[in-house]
């Protein structure tokens, strides 16, 4: 096998069409891993500009979420900008620092707020006429 492999020529694919798709589906990955940074940063200056903790997390969620209803986009601004903008480990890890009273109330918050925003988003899509 090795000696099939010459420098600049790389791997044997197993059919015609398989390197293409692979442009294409790293292409991708590259495009939702630069999304994902800058909406990680878009998150990390929403915060820093005074929301903090279960409210700005909770805004940022629910922005996201609505955006997401609204543009129905693809996957550099759905998975990458918007995925990286909301986050569930934080939305979990402040769940889980408060009485079981508080955390109940968040996650309620959190879900009906997140559904209802991307349902939002739906309507107020198509009320615009935005092609899906």
């Amino acid at each position: 096998m090795w000696a099939s492999i010459r420098p600049g020529r790389g791997y044997p694919l197993p059919c015609p069409g398989a390197r293409s798709m692979l442009h294409s589906v790293f292409r991708e990955a590259i495009a939702v891993g630069l999304g994902a940074a800058s909406g990680a940063v878009a998150r990390h200056l929403f915060l820093l500009a005074g929301l903090d903790g279960h409210v700005g997390i909770l805004v940022i969620n629910v922005l996201g979420c609505l955006a997401l209803g609204y543009f129905r986009p693809g996957a550099f601004w759905g998975a990458g900008v918007l995925g990286g903008f909301t986050t569930f480990a934080t939305f979990s890890l402040l769940t889980a620092s408060g009485t079981w009273q508080a955390a109940i109330a968040y996650v309620l918050s959190t879900a009906v707020g997140c559904v209802g925003a991307v349902l939002l988003g739906h309507r107020l899509s198509d009320r615009a006429g935005r092609d899906t």
